[in-house]
C-alpha cells in the first residue's frame, strides 16, 4: 500500500514538474544561440539497481549491471536544450540472502530536457521520461530454499517506463571534443510482474542509479 502511494505522489510530481517546465518555456524570456549547439556522444557507465516489490523481497545489496549508448543533444537557447539516447541497459535485483540474483537487459530510450550553467565549465541536469523494452533475462544465481516464489517467475510486462533525472559536470575543450560524468536516477512507474488484484505483487517497479562517463563531439556551435 504505502508503495502505491509513493508511486502516485510521484505522478504527481512529474505531472506539476511538466506543468512548470512547460510554462517557463512559453513565457520566460530566452537568449538563442546562433548557430545551435549540436552534439553526438557516447556513454558508459555502472549501474545499481533494485525492484520495489509489495509484498517486500529482502534486498540488502544492490544489483550491479552495466549501461552503454549514444547521444543527441541539441542546444537553442542559452542554458536550455533537449537530449535524445538510445541506450543498452542492465537490471536486476540481488536479494539480500546472496542465493538468488536476477539479470534483466533492457534498450532504452530517454527523452530529456538537458540544463546547463557555465560555458567551458559546465554543471548540467537532465529531467525527463524514459521508455524501456526487455531485450532478454537471466538467472545469475539460484541457491533459493524456496525456487517456486513468484518473484523467480518470467518477467510478465517487457515494457517499462518512468522518470529520470540527473546531474554533473562537463569539460569542453577545443580540439578533444566534450567530456562529461553524470549521477543520474531512475523511478519505474511501471511493473515487471503482473499486477491485478488476483496477483500476488501488487507493485514491482525499478528503482536505478547510475554512474556514467561520457564524450561528445561537437557538431555545430561556437567553441
Amino acid at each position: 500500500m504505502l508503495q502505491k502511494e509513493i508511486k502516485k505522489s510521484i505522478q504527481k510530481l512529474v505531472a506539476i514538474l511538466g506543468f512548470f517546465a512547460l510554462n517557463s518555456t512559453l513565457f520566460s524570456q530566452t537568449v538563442l544561440l546562433t548557430p545551435s549547439e549540436k552534439y553526438i556522444g557516447t556513454s558508459h557507465g555502472v549501474n545499481t539497481s533494485m525492484v520495489l516489490f509489495n509484498p517486500s523481497v529482502d534486498q540488502n545489496y544492490l544489483f550491479l549491471g552495466y549501461n552503454a549508448g549514444i547521444s543527441y543533444r541539441y542546444i537553442t537557447e542559452k542554458h536550455f536544450g533537449l537530449q535524445l539516447e538510445l541506450k543498452y541497459s542492465q537490471r536486476g535485483w540481488s536479494e539480500s540472502d546472496g542465493k538468488y540474483i536476477r539479470r534483466i537487459n533492457y534498450l532504452e530510450l530517454p527523452m530529456l530536457t538537458h540544463l546547463y550553467f557555465g560555458n567551458t565549465h559546465r554543471f548540467i541536469f537532465n529531467l525527463g521520461p524514459k521508455i524501456g523494452y526487455m531485450l532478454n533475462e537471466s538467472v545469475v544465481k539460484n541457491t533459493a530454499s524456496n525456487p517456486s516464489s513468484e518473484q523467480y517467475k518470467d518477467v510478465y510486462f517487457p515494457f517499462d517506463y518512468g522518470l529520470t533525472a540527473g546531474f554533473g559536470y562537463n569539460l569542453h575543450t577545443h580540439n578533444a571534443g566534450v567530456y562529461e560524468i553524470e549521477l543520474r536516477g531512475y523511478y519505474g512507474l511501471s511493473d515487471i510482474f503482473a499486477n491485478s488484484k488476483s496477483d500476488y505483487f501488487s507493485t514491482s517497479n525499478y528503482l536505478n542509479i547510475s554512474l556514467n562517463l561520457g564524450w561528445y563531439f561537437q557538431l555545430t556551435g561556437r567553441k
